[in-house]
């Protein structure tokens, strides 16, 4: 069971609520998401990972796909899978998968995600992932830790078999039984046929 940690110690059941998809293409679309722009990070005292090179130019990286993980400055706290914040990153990665095509896959944890992402044409992943987390930062007030951590699939690894992986956080984790459908979760190809029904469907209302 994921849980969470109190100041006494005790560990207790983190509540996940189903989600019930907001409206907040108005909010989302209000700002640009191809526009560059350096964030000011609060300290940390926390342990962080190395930051790695994420602006490399070469033709191996176009086109190439990329499992990302996103953590929370705040772990053991539900910030994601909520209402307001779900729909806000479904309503952000649809904006993104409609103008470049480049999500595959995006799966909310209650203090992190999961994505597969395309990085399209010339465009950098760092610059892919700093306007994802601006956006969701100012609209649904989440705070992200600076880095994220990317592995680009090589040749002969099977996007269905880490889709299939991502998708199974949440059995493991032990928020849902195995065989039960996760309802923070979106895939490109439901997006490719009716974005907005199949994000209100995915999300569990």
């Amino acid at each position: 069971m994921w849980t969470s940690k109190d100041a006494t110690s005790k560990r207790t059941p983190i509540h996940v609520p189903r989600n019930s998809c907001n409206d907040v293409r108005n909010q989302v679309g209000a700002i640009d998401l191809n526009r560059p722009r350096h964030v000011n990070h609060p300290t940390s005292t926390r342990p962080v990972r190395k930051q790695l090179d994420h602006s490399a130019h070469f033709h191996g990286r176009f086109g190439a796909t990329y499992f990302i993980t996103i953590c929370c400055q705040r772990r053991g706290v539900n910030q994601v899978c909520l209402n307001a914040a779900s729909s806000i990153l479904f309503e952000t990665a649809r904006r993104y998968h409609v103008s470049q095509r480049c999500l595959k896959l995006l799966l909310l944890m209650p203090d992190h995600l999961h994505m597969l992402i395309g990085v399209p044409g010339d465009a950098q992943l760092s610059n892919l992932i700093r306007n994802f987390k601006r956006i969701t930062t100012r609209i649904a007030n989440i705070s992200w830790q600076r880095n994220f951590f990317d592995h680009r699939l090589r040749h002969d690894e099977s996007l269905d078999e880490k889709a299939a992986y991502i998708r199974a956080n949440p059995v493991r984790a032990g928020l849902i039984a195995e065989g039960e459908e996760w309802p923070y979760a979106i895939d490109a190809r439901d997006l490719n046929s009716r974005p907005e029904a199949s994000i209100s469907r995915t999300a569990g209302d």
